[in-house]
Parts: structure tokens; sequence; C-alpha cells
């Protein structure tokens, strides 16, 4: 009669050979609101395990702007490969649904080099494509509200101003925009939700888009990353020290030439130029058509710096899983936290 092997035989039989169960491959997200050291977070879990880092700034993706998006420097570019920065023309336009695309093709690459991908920015959008894929429709019945949609509106509005969200409503409901004013940004908002939910058709839209590219739009990056585990690290810095640090990297911005910058990227692209809308590069072009001396535009540039920061942490904390760190990223009891979550899950 023949005898059941038990636990026993399996570590005295040398020649047994288990089959291993093969785990999918990690990719580590550094997340966090504006100035918290999310750049320094990631190189550091980049040197320790020969990572490739993805950014996932709408801004940073824009070639030739520099002071004003606070890209890693030349050096640590060259120590750690980046991919998504300074590579969009800046009078071009990119939807959430394109970025998720392009990030899942980067984060596959990264991971046949054998190399650990990390996601690393604040553009909460962005990173929803990329991970659970953008919203399909109505998400309340009946009532056709969506505040994650409105959240983006009103991030657009911050950026770009009232006028390019008038402008995309004019596309969606050209009787809609004749009977709003653009300054009436609650009205402008709330049009374009009915239109977006009722039409299942994407917000990620370029005033120039043609009806019949916003379906092709909204398919891409609708469905969540598959055959990745996700590791989200959040930084979460106390409010008052980040707003410190805000202010004084706003001001560091202007010290170091945004306005000098600003002005030479004006003359090149003119105000057509996607970035030119983005928080501290709008304050400079204030400035440079005489609507604000320089101390009125560094204290709007570092108030809207600290409201955006506010806005990210509200939609970071929706993100499921996120492994909270309370402090800064170049703080060094914050990367030995982050380094042994990561060890932990490789």
């Amino acid at each position: 009669m023949e005898r059941a092997l038990n636990v026993a035989d399996l570590r005295e039989s040398p020649k047994l050979d288990l089959p291993k169960m093969e785990r999918e491959p990690l990719v580590v997200v550094v997340l966090g609101p504006t100035a918290s050291g999310k750049t320094a977070l990631a190189l550091a879990i980049a040197r320790r395990f020969h990572g490739e880092v993805v950014n996932c700034d709408s801004v940073a993706m824009y070639r030739e702007f520099e002071i004003g998006t606070a890209k890693p420097t030349a050096a640590e570019r060259a120590e750690v490969p980046h991919h998504l920065l300074d590579c969009v023309d800046p009078l071009a336009d990119v939807t959430a649904g394109e970025y998720a695309r392009q990030a899942r093709q980067v984060l596959r690459e990264i991971v046949q080099r054998s190399h650990l991908p990390i996601i690393s920015g604040g553009t909460g959008l962005y990173l929803r494509a990329l991970l659970e894929g953008l919203f399909a429709g109505p998400q309340r019945s009946g009532t056709l509200r969506n505040e994650e949609l409105r959240d983006r509106l009103r991030a657009r509005v911050e950026k770009r101003g009232a006028e390019h969200l008038h402008r995309i409503l004019r596309r969606l409901d050209a009787a809609a925009a004749k009977r709003i004013h653009a300054n009436d940004i609650p009205k402008v908002i709330r049009a374009i939700e009915v239109c977006l939910s009722s039409r299942q058709a994407s917000s990620q839209i370029s005033p120039r888009t043609s009806p019949q590219t916003i379906t092709e739009l909204w398919q891409q990056g609708r469905e969540r990353l598959r055959g990745f585990r996700v590791l989200r690290l959040g930084i979460n810095p106390g409010r008052e020290v980040l707003y410190e640090r805000i202010n004084r990297r706003a001001a560091k911005m202007l010290d170091d030439g945004l306005i000098a910058e600003t002005e030479r990227l004006l003359a090149k692209y003119g105000p057509e130029a996607r970035p030119l809308g983005a928080l501290g590069y709008k304050q400079a072009l204030q400035y440079l058509r005489g609507e604000a001396d320089r101390e009125t535009a560094l204290a709007a540039a570092q108030q809207a710096h600290r409201n955006y920061a506010k806005r990210q942490m509200t939609w970071f904390r929706r993100e499921p899983e996120v492994h909270w760190l309370a402090g800064f990223g170049d703080e060094v009891a914050i990367q030995t936290q982050a380094l042994a979550a990561v060890e932990r899950q490789k």
C-alpha cells in the first residue's frame, strides 16, 4: 500500500521541483501635491531598485517649458531614465486617454528591461486614466451629476481661463454657448457636464477637436491598467509647511527667470501655446501685459499654487489603497519608509 506524501517528504527530497507562481510586475506610483518632493522620492526609489521614472505631470510633458514646471534637472535625467518628459510640442494638446495609451506602452517596455517603473506626478486625471481608466458615461442615474468631471473642468479654468472652457462648450453645444456667458463658470461647467454625460463623450477634448473624433478620444484609456501590481505611495506633508514651501518655490521661479522664459516662449509660440495658461506662466503673462506688477504677480502665483495643492489632495484622497507618508519626499525618514514599502512588494 502506497504511503501518502507528507510535508517532511517535500523537505527531504532534493530532486522535487515545485512550480513557482509568476507574479505580475510591480509599478510604483509616487503621488502628492505640488512641491511635496515627488521627484526626490521617485529618484531615491529608482536608485535603489534600478527604476525608470514615468512623468505624470501634464505641463512637464511640454518641451522648452522648464522653470515653471520644476522638472528634474539635467543631471537627474542623465542618472535615471525619464519618460514622457519634454515630448510634446507647445502648440499641441494631449488628452488623458492619449497619455494613458503612451504611458502603458512605456510601462511594458520598462518591465521588458527588468527595471522598475515609477510613475511620478501630480496630474490626478492623467493618473486616473492610466490606472483605472476614464469614467464611462453618467455616474448617477437621473441626475447627470459628476463631481469628478466638475473638478476636472474647474482645474481647466484655473490653468487656461474661462474662455478656454467656453470654447469647449461651443464645440459641444453651440446653442448653449450663445445663452451662457464665458464668465459664468458654474453654468458653463454644468452645461458641459450635461453634454458629456448624456453623450458619453470624453471631457479631455480640444476646442479644435471635430465632433467626429470625440468618440475615438473617449475610447482611449477607458479601461483600467492590467498585468501590473500597483503600489501607491502618497506624500502628505502638513498643510502649513507645504504652503510655506510652495511660496518659496514660486518666489524662486521668478528669481530664476520665469518671466524671461515666459517672454521668450510667448514670442516663439504665441499665446496659443498650451502651457502658457499653466500656474506660474499665467501670472508671468499678466506681468508682461502690464496687468500686474512683480509683487502682485508673485502673490497671485503663490495663491494659485496653494489652491492647486488643496485640489490635488482632495483628488488623491479618492485614490484606492494609498500608502500615505506624513512628510516631504526629500526627507530621509520618508524615503526610508518608502523604500521599505517597495521592498516588501518586490
